[in-house]
C-alpha cells in the first residue's frame, strides 16, 4: 500500500471515530476465516513461555536532582495503555519503558520525577476511559506528560479501528483538557512476531500500520504528539529477534524497551519544552516539514521513531502536521526510590 493510500484508509478510519461511524474493516477483514486456524495457533504459541509478571516501577526517579527551591519539583510522567506500556516481559522494575522514560526525563530536566503507570496488560482502547479517569479521579493535579501505547490488542481482537481510534482520541482530550502533554506510541508491527506466518503476518503488518495511521490523526486532532513505534516489533526484531524479543516471543525484551524509550523521549522532552530549540526545527536533510495531517500520518506509520504533532489548523487538504524524524538517544537503566504499588494495576 502506497504512502497517499494508507493516507486516504486512515482519514476515513479517523473520520469514521470522529462522526460515529461504523466498523471499517480492517486489511484483510473478508479473509479473516481463511486464517483463524492460524490466529488461534499463534496465540497458542505466543502464551508459550510468557512471564506473567509485571515489575513495580511506580517513584521517583533522578533522586540525585532532588533539590528545594521553585522550578525544582518534581516532573509528573504517567503511563497509559497495555502490557507494552506496563513493560511486561522483563523482570526488573528498571528495565520498563516508563522507568527507562521517567529516568530520561530527569536527566534532561535535571529535576526529579514521579512517575505512575496505570497501563493494563491485555487492555485494548476502550479500557483507556477507566485509566484516564484513574489519573484525573479526586481532582489530583494532572500529570505534567502521559504517555500512551495502545492498539496491538486491538489489532489481534479484531477491534473496528473507528471504535478503537474513537476511544483514544477521547483519552487524548480528556487529558489535554486537564494540562497535560500527551505522546501517544502508535502500534506496532505485528507483522514481525516470530510464530506469525503468511497470509496472517501481512494482514497483521498492514493492519497494524493502517491503525498507528489512523491513531496518530485521532490523537494529533486533540492536541496530542505520536511517535510511531513500529520498530518496537519491526524490522530490528525480525533481525535480532532472540535479542529483541522477550522469553514469550511477543513482548519485547530489556533492549527492546531500551529501543522504544529512545524512540519516545525525546517527544516527551520536547513536548514539554525542554529539547534545543535548534531540534524543534525541521531539518530538509532528513525530509522533515509540514504535511497534511493524513500524509504525515501515513509516513510516519512507514518509519518507526517518527514524531508528528499538529502544526496548522487548517491546509489546503485539511489540518497540518510537523513530521520530525528525530534522533535516537541511548537511555541508561534507571536509579530510584521505590514507590508503594498502586492498587488499581494488576498484572493479566
Amino acid at each position: 500500500m502506497t504512502s497517499m493510500s494508507r493516507a486516504r484508509v486512515a482519514r476515513r478510519i479517523a473520520a469514521g471515530a470522529a462522526y460515529g461511524g461504523g466498523g471499517i474493516g480492517l486489511a484483510g477483514a473478508a479473509m479473516a476465516g481463511l486464517v483463524v486456524a492460524e490466529v488461534h495457533l499463534a496465540r497458542r504459541q505466543v502464551n508459550n513461555g510468557a512471564h506473567p509478571h509485571v515489575p513495580q516501577a511506580d517513584g521517583r526517579y533522578g533522586i540525585a536532582y532532588d533539590a528545594p527551591g521553585p522550578g525544582k519539583e518534581p516532573l509528573r510522567l504517567t503511563m497509559l495503555g497495555d502490557s507494552t506500556a506496563a513493560g511486561q516481559g522483563v523482570h526488573r522494575s528498571g528495565q520498563t519503558p516508563g522507568a527507562l522514560l521517567a529516568s530520561g526525563l530527569a536527566a534532561v530536566a535535571e529535576r526529579p520525577v514521579e512517575l505512575r503507570n496505570v497501563a493494563l496488560p491485555g487492555a485494548r482502547s476502550d479500557d483507556l476511559d477507566r485509566q484516564v479517569a484513574l489519573v484525573l479521579r479526586d481532582g489530583d493535579r494532572a500529570p505534567d506528560v502521559c504517555v500512551i501505547m495502545i492498539g496491538a490488542n486491538d489489532v489481534t481482537h479484531r477491534m473496528p479501528p473507528t471504535r478503537s481510534v474513537r476511544h483514544l482520541a477521547a483519552a487524548v482530550r480528556r487529558l489535554r483538557t486537564a494540562g497535560a502533554e500527551v505522546v501517544v506510541g502508535t502500534c506496532p508491527d505485528l507483522g514481525t512476531i516470530e510464530p506469525v506466518q503468511q497470509p496472517l503476518r501481512w494482514l497483521a503488518r498492514r493492519a497494524s500500520r493502517q491503525l498507528a495511521a489512523a491513531q496518530t490523526i485521532g490523537a494529533v486532532e486533540q492536541g496530542g504528539r505520536t511517535v510511531s513505534l513500529g520498530d518496537l516489533l519491526g524490522p530490528e526484531f525480525e533481525a535480532n529477534p532472540r535479542e529483541l524479543f522477550g522469553p514469550d516471543h511477543y513482548h519485547p525484551s530489556a533492549e527492546g524497551y531500551a529501543t522504544a524509550a529512545m524512540a519516545v523521549l525525546p517527544t516527551v522532552c520536547a513536548a514539554l519544552g525542554l529539547w534545543p530549540a535548534e531540534e524543534e526545527r525541521p531539518d530538509a536533510t532528513r525530509h522533515e516539514g509540514f504535511l497534511p495531517v493524513a500524509r504525515a500520518a501515513a509516513e510516519a506509520a512507514s518509519e518507526p521513531g517518527t514524531e508528528v504533532t499538529a502544526a496548522m489548523p487548517t491546509g489546503p487538504r485539511g489540518p497540518w502536521a510537523l513530521l520530525k524524524r528525530r534522533r535516537r538517544r541511548r537511555v541508561a537503566e534507571p536509579e530510584r526510590a521505590p514507590a508503594a504499588p498502586p492498587s488499581e494495576r494488576q498484572a493479566t
